[in-house]
């Protein structure tokens, strides 16, 4: 069992820097080629590439409010890898074990932003609804949160969601297989 844990936090682990990685290489690349510039069109009229410096929440909510999204990602973090850890295990379990890593690597991709520039870069722009400039973090956490959602909807049963810690029954009241 220590073996399966040290494994699953190694897959934790890797796979979160991983995405972390590729989302600060595309907020670089924003930086490099997009800062100072006109928005770039990818689809005419639907989808834009447009440098913006965001001080908020995701989609530029709660503007200004630093400490807060200076302290909330680390805390959100340690419950989701605690939620991940104590996840049950199983195949089932696979596309809730990567929700958890998708909103920690879009937390923490966006927390590094804040700590070392005091704002997110944010680039990718979808115009047919005006919809809030945002980045690969943003999108992380956005799809991760409606997957969980729609899992727990529509995919786990009542006695699976209990399982999972913080959403049924005590953190880490699961039954080991």
């Amino acid at each position: 069992m220590a073996n399966a844990r040290g494994l699953k936090s190694l897959l934790l682990a890797a796979s979160a820097a991983l995405l972390i990685g590729l989302d600060q290489w595309t907020k670089q690349l924003a930086v490099a080629h997009l800062k100072g510039q006109t928005a770039v069109s990818l689809i005419r009229d639907v989808l834009e590439l447009l440098y913006v410096e965001n001080t908020g929440a995701a989609f530029g909510i709660m503007n200004g409010m630093r400490l807060i999204f200076v302290i909330l990602p680390p805390v959100v973090s340690a419950v989701l890898i605690h939620v991940y850890l104590h996840m049950p295990e199983g195949r089932r379990f696979i596309p809730a074990n990567a929700c958890c890593i998708g909103i920690i690597a879009g937390a923490l991709g966006n927390w590094i932003d804040r700590l070392r520039q005091g704002y997110v870069v944010d680039f990718i722009y979808f115009k047919p609804i005006d919809f809030p400039v945002f980045n690969v973090a943003d999108i992380y956490v956005t799809c991760s949160a409606f997957l969980i959602i729609f899992l727990l909807i529509f995919y786990y049963t009542e006695e699976e969601a209990a399982g999972i810690p913080f959403l049924g029954g005590k953190a880490g009241d699961r039954k080991e297989e």
